[in-house]
C-alpha cells in the first residue's frame, strides 16, 4: 500500500504562483476607458496576427482542497484504490463523481428515438473487444505535439493530415479507430447511450455542466493519438480552427477543397458560410447580413464576454456541478458554461446544414462527430480552457471539487486498449503531451462599449415594469419579457469587486431538448434591444443549446450567469438599487421557461 503522502499527492494538487500577478480583476483597462482591437478585413492578410498579446504558454493554477472535512479526507485517503494507479472500472463506495461504467453496459441511443428525417444512425455503441479497462498511463512521448491554427497550416501539414482522415476512414466500422466509431463516441456519451455507475436509471449527459471541458479534451486527445498511430507519426497533432481570431474566421479551405474526393470534406454543411464567409460566433439561426468589421466586432465582443466578464469563476466557465445519481434532464442545479452556451454552439448550427431537419452534422449532437470540422472546432474549444488560465485572472480556477476531480469517462486509445481517464488528470497539458501554436488573441482587449450611459432606465421602469419578487415564475418566454431585480449591494469599492463577482442568475430555464434554443439576455438597454449586439455593454449574452435529438420532446432544466461587475461599470449604473434584464427569444423558445432571476454576489475563489 502506498504511503499516505504518496496518497495525498494523488488526490490534492498544488498551486503554481503565476508570474505578474497583478491582474486581479478581470481587466487593466479601466471602466472609463475602452480600448478597441483594430482589424482588417482582408482574409490574404495576416496584420492582426503581428500584435501579439498573450504567449501560449501554460501557466497553470491546480485546484486545491484543503477544507479536510470527513468526507474529503476519505477521498483522499482512498486516492490509492481509485486513482489512476489502480482504479479500473469501479469506483470507491464512499465517493460519487459521474463515472462511466464499461463500455459493455451501453445501449443503443435509438431507445425512444424517432428518425425525423435523422441522415445518421442513434446506433452509437462503441465496438466490444471484451477488453479489461486498464489504467490510463501518461504518455512517455520525447516530443510535445503542436496543434497548429488551421488556417496558417502548410502545405505539407494539410496533406498530412487528409492522409491521417483517409486511413481513418479506410478502416471497417466496427473498428475502434475508424472513422465512424469515433463520430460515435460523441452519440453514445450525450444521448442516452451511457447511464451513471451504480445508477442505471441516470443516464449520463457530458454537455451543460462541469464535465463539458474535461470530457472533450479526453476525445480529441485519443483521437489525435489514433491519427497520429495511423501515419506512424507520434508527433501528429490536429489543427485548432481558430475562429476567434479574426484572421482564421472563415473556414479553412481545406475542408471543402476537392469535394467528396477529399477526406476532409462532409456534405452536410452550409454552403452559405464556406469560405470566405466570417463565422458568426454569435449565430442564432437568420443571416445579419453585417459587413465584414461588424462582424469582427461582434465576433470579439462575444469572445471577451464568454472568456472574461461573464466567465469570472469555475461554475460560470465550465458549467455548473453535476454528481453521481443527478438526473442530467431535470437537474435544476446544473448550468451551462460561458463557451459552450456562446461561442461552441454557434459555430456548431453555423456550420451544420440549416436545411435538414436535425441541423446534420453539426448542428445535432448526435451526428456532430461525423464532419471532421468537429475535431477542429474542438480543439479551439479546448484552447479556449488553457487560455482561460493564462488570462491570470484571480478566479480563474478548475473546480476544486473532488466530484469533478474524479469524474471519469473511458476510451479506446491508440493500441484499441479500454482505459479510464480521470478529470484530474487532463489540467496539465505538459502531461498530456500537446499544446497550441501561438495566436493573438485580440478579444482580451475588445471590452464592449455602451449604447448609453447613465439611462436610468430600471429607475423608470418602477411601476410599468414587475419587480421579479412580485413576478409569477416560471416566466413563459415565448415573447419578449421584462423584470426588474434588486440588487444586493449597490456603489461597490474596488475591494468589493476583487473579493466578490456581481452575477445575473437565470435559473431553472426549461426548454425542449430536441430543439436549438436560444434567448438573449439584456440589461438596462433602451426599449429597442434587438438593435444591441454582443459588442455592446447591455448585452449580457445568451442561452443556447444544440439540440440532442433524442426523439421524445425530452424537456431539460438548467441555468445561466452573466457578469454584472463590468457591465454596470461600463453603462454608469453602479449606484442603481436594480436592474432591468430583458429576455428576448430568438429560437425555439415557444415552450421556454424561466424558473428565477436574481442577483447574487459570489465569492472569488483562489
Amino acid at each position: 500500500m502506498a504511503s499516505l503522502p504518496s496518497l495525498f499527492t494523488s488526490t490534492i494538487t498544488t498551486k503554481t504562483t503565476l508570474p505578474n500577478p497583478t491582474s486581479n480583476r478581470r481587466s487593466k483597462t479601466s471602466p472609463k476607458e475602452t480600448h478597441r482591437f483594430k482589424v482588417s478585413c482582408n482574409a490574404a492578410s495576416d496584420d492582426n496576427e503581428k500584435l501579439l498579446i498573450l504567449p501560449e504558454t501554460q501557466k497553470l493554477i491546480l485546484p486545491t482542497t484543503l477544507n479536510v472535512d470527513r468526507r474529503n479526507l476519505l477521498l483522499g485517503l482512498g486516492a490509492g484504490l481509485y486513482s489512476t494507479a489502480n482504479f479500473t472500472s469501479a469506483p470507491a463506495a464512499f465517493a460519487d463523481p459521474i463515472t462511466t461504467p464499461d463500455i459493455s453496459t451501453c445501449v443503443a441511443s435509438t431507445k425512444g428515438f424517432e428518425p425525423k428525417g435523422a441522415v445518421r444512425t442513434n446506433a452509437c455503441c462503441p465496438p466490444t473487444l471484451s477488453k479489461t479497462v486498464k489504467d490510463f498511463v501518461f504518455p512517455n512521448d520525447r516530443a510535445t505535439r503542436i496543434r497548429p491554427a488551421a488556417h496558417r497550416a502548410s502545405p505539407e501539414y494539410i496533406a498530412k493530415y487528409k492522409a491521417a482522415i483517409q486511413k481513418m476512414r479506410d478502416l471497417e466500422d466496427d473498428d475502434p479507430h475508424s472513422f465512424v466509431s469515433q463520430a460515435k463516441i460523441h452519440c453514445a456519451y450525450c444521448n442516452g447511450g451511457f447511464t451513471q455507475y451504480k445508477h442505471q436509471d441516470k443516464e449520463l449527459q457530458i454537455h451543460n455542466s462541469w464535465l463539458f471541458f474535461p470530457f472533450h479534451r479526453w476525445y480529441l486527445y485519443f483521437y489525435e493519438r489514433i491519427l497520429g498511430k495511423l501515419i506512424d507519426d507520434p508527433t501528429f497533432a490536429i489543427p485548432y480552427w481558430n475562429w476567434d481570431n479574426p484572421a482564421g474566421m472563415s473556414l479553412p479551405d481545406f475542408f471543402e477543397e476537392g469535394g467528396k474526393e477529399n477526406p476532409a470534406f462532409d456534405a452536410y454543411r452550409n454552403s452559405s458560410h464556406l469560405a470566405p464567409a466570417i463565422a458568426n460566433l454569435d449565430y442564432d439561426g437568420t443571416e445579419k447580413n453585417y459587413t465584414c468589421i461588424k462582424q469582427l466586432s461582434v465576433n470579439l465582443g462575444a469572445m471577451n464576454k464568454q472568456m472574461i466578464r461573464n466567465a469570472g469563476d469555475w461554475k460560470s466557465f465550465f458549467g455548473g456541478e453535476y454528481r453521481a445519481g443527478s438526473d442530467p434532464i431535470g437537474n435544476k442545479d446544473k448550468s451551462v458554461g460561458s463557451v459552450e452556451a456562446g461561442c461552441h454552439t454557434a459555430i456548431h448550427r453555423w456550420v451544420g446544414n440549416s436545411r435538414l431537419p436535425n441541423g446534420e452534422d453539426m448542428g445535432n449532437f448526435y451526428s456532430a462527430g461525423y464532419d471532421p470540422v468537429f475535431y477542429v472546432h474542438h480543439a479551439n474549444v479546448d484552447r479556449m480552457w488553457k487560455l482561460w488560465k493564462d488570462l491570470g485572472i484571480r478566479g480563474h480556477i478548475e473546480p476544486p471539487d473532488n466530484d469533478w476531480l474524479n469524474a471519469s469517462y473511458v476510451f479506446y486509445d491508440e493500441n484499441k486498449e479500454l482505459v479510464r481517464v480521470y478529470n484530474k488528470d487532463c489540467v496539465r497539458l505538459e502531461k498530456l503531451k500537446y499544446d497550441y501554436q501561438f495566436a493573438p488573441i485580440p478579444w482580451k482587449n475588445s471590452r464592449p462599449v455602451a449604447r448609453t450611459k447613465k439611462s436610468n432606465i430600471a429607475l423608470k421602469s418602477v411601476g410599468t415594469v414587475k419587480q421579479a419578487q412580485d413576478s409569477k415564475f416560471p416566466l413563459k418566454l415565448d415573447k419578449t419579457t421584462k423584470v426588474l431585480v434588486k440588487r444586493p449591494a449597490k456603489n461597490r469599492s474596488k475591494e468589493d469587486k476583487e473579493n466578490a463577482n456581481e452575477l445575473l442568475l437565470i435559473k431553472g430555464v426549461v426548454f425542449n431538448g430536441e430543439k436549438f434554443v436560444k434567448f438573449d439576455v439584456f440589461v438596462n438597454d433602451k426599449d429597442d434591444v434587438t438593435a444591441s449586439t454582443a459588442e455592446e455593454s447591455e448585452f449580457a449574452g445568451s442561452f443556447a443549446q444544440l439540440p440532442h435529438n433524442h426523439g421524445d420532446k425530452m424537456l431539460m432544466t438548467s441555468s445561466a450567469r452573466f457578469g454584472l461587475t463590468e457591465l454596470l461599470e461600463d453603462i454608469d449604473a453602479e449606484g442603481d438599487e436594480s436592474i432591468l434584464v430583458t429576455l428576448v427569444p430568438k429560437v425555439g423558445c415557444e415552450e421556454v421557461t424561466v424558473g428565477e432571476i436574481k442577483v447574487e454576489l459570489v465569492p472569488i475563489e483562489e
